[in-house]
């Protein structure tokens, strides 16, 4: 096992960060802790030149202080692959432009520990990969087709319509059987997404939470429910959704247990799946969110458990 000293990470600037509830700020505090050396870029910083990828990166250095946070040094472009370990964290979209960025870092992997690991996190779309589990999942349909929608929606009655690349609840719709705009919804998304769309049937038990369970290497290691608004069916915090202190059920129990051996197969070292009721609606893998706010209610320090992981795989 090679001791790390270097940790590069891919993220949205860091000047742009709420420290507050930021995994990637999470993780990459522990990293300092540990004495790693960190460097910041963002993606757009990323060249590949003749078989070797570089990047433009800053020295960084972070502090858990809301409005002074992080201090950045002189930019030095390097051979990517004289890096440790790289964190592939910026947010998505996951367009073109971010599974470009997994090609380039796939040249690295796994001399260089990316993490995730940047072709399964490609061939592994949020929204789809999650359809390998259909039966424990709630009725889902993915399209571009509207009579398919209506269709969906009249066997259904309520249902969500959402872009199916699309994150933190936007772009995300709750529309009944009597909703007398689905057309001109479908015609929106039509004019927005080249993608098709997704569609789920609609669970009241969302009333109730949304819950958020983070697994490492394959195990559940912590979890937060997440209460929409009043006015809202979206539970995510960017909303309003209110973070709440919570315990996995044995329903919860059994769904990690029957995913944790597909993460496991694809090195995804740091998962968070969305469970609403019985049922689990997405499985992210590109920048996972919630390690802060388990913490915060008394559960696991996560990042620290990823780190661990991350040591025994180098």
């Amino acid at each position: 096992m090679a001791k790390i000293k270097n940790v590069a990470v891919q993220m949205d600037h860091v000047s742009t960060v709420n420290i507050a509830g930021d995994s990637t700020f999470a993780m990459s505090l522990e990293a300092q802790a540990r004495g790693y050396n960190l460097f910041h870029y963002t993606p757009e910083k990323l060249s590949l030149r003749d078989g070797k990828v570089f990047a433009t990166v800053e020295p960084m250095t972070l502090r858990d202080i809301k409005g002074d946070h992080y201090e950045l040094g002189e930019p030095e472009r390097i051979d990517l692959s004289t890096m440790d370990v790289v964190l592939l964290r910026q947010d998505p979209p996951f367009d073109m432009a971010y599974i470009t960025s997994t090609h380039l870092l796939e040249r690295i992997h796994p001399k260089t520990l990316v993490v995730n690991d940047p072709a399964w996190v490609r061939n592994s779309p949020e929204k789809i990969f999650v359809t390998e589990f259909a039966d424990l999942m709630p009725a889902t349909l993915i399209t571009r087709d509207p009579a398919e929608i209506r269709r969906f929606r009249e066997e259904m009655g309520d249902i969500i319509l959402k872009p199916l690349y699309g994150n933190g609840g936007a772009g995300v719709f709750h529309s009944t059987r009597d909703d007398r705009n689905l057309s001109s919804l479908l015609e929106m998304f039509g004019q927005m997404f080249r993608e098709p769309f997704i569609a789920q049937q609609y669970l009241p038990d969302v009333r109730k939470g949304d819950k958020r369970i983070i697994l490492v290497d394959g195990e559940p290691v912590g979890a937060i429910n997440r209460v929409p608004a009043e006015h809202d069916s979206r539970s995510n915090m960017h909303v309003g959704g209110r973070a709440e202190a919570t315990a996995l059920t044995k329903r919860e129990e059994e769904i990690c247990a029957r995913i944790g051996p597909a993460l496991k197969a694809r090195g995804f070292l740091l998962v968070g799946i969305d469970v609403i009721g019985d049922y689990m609606t997405e499985i992210n893998v590109t920048s996972p969110t919630g390690i802060r706010e388990v913490k915060k209610f008394g559960g696991a320090d996560i990042a620290s458990l990823l780190w661990d992981a991350i040591e025994t795989k180098r």
